[in-house]
């Protein structure tokens, strides 16, 4: 995201997901559910477009396709 000017726009996005992994930066499933994770990543990369290019639409499907990924689908 540096690369591509946006470095400015996700120093705080490790912060606010910084509870959903664990020391061994494994994904801390006892503390979140993984539903509940995707959807904030969602709501932040769509506020981060909404800044960058007027359009939250560039972040739509995001949700949907990690879920499907990890389903198996």
């Amino acid at each position: 995201m540096g690369r591509l000017g946006w470095g400015g726009r996700f120093g705080g996005l490790a912060a606010q997901l910084d509870g959903a992994f664990g020391a061994d930066g494994t994904f801390a499933h006892d503390r979140l559910r993984f539903v509940d994770f995707v959807d904030d990543v969602e709501e932040l990369l769509e506020e981060v477009a909404r800044q960058e290019r007027g359009d939250e639409e560039a972040a739509d499907g995001f949700e949907e396709y990690v879920l499907r990924h990890y389903a198996g689908d």
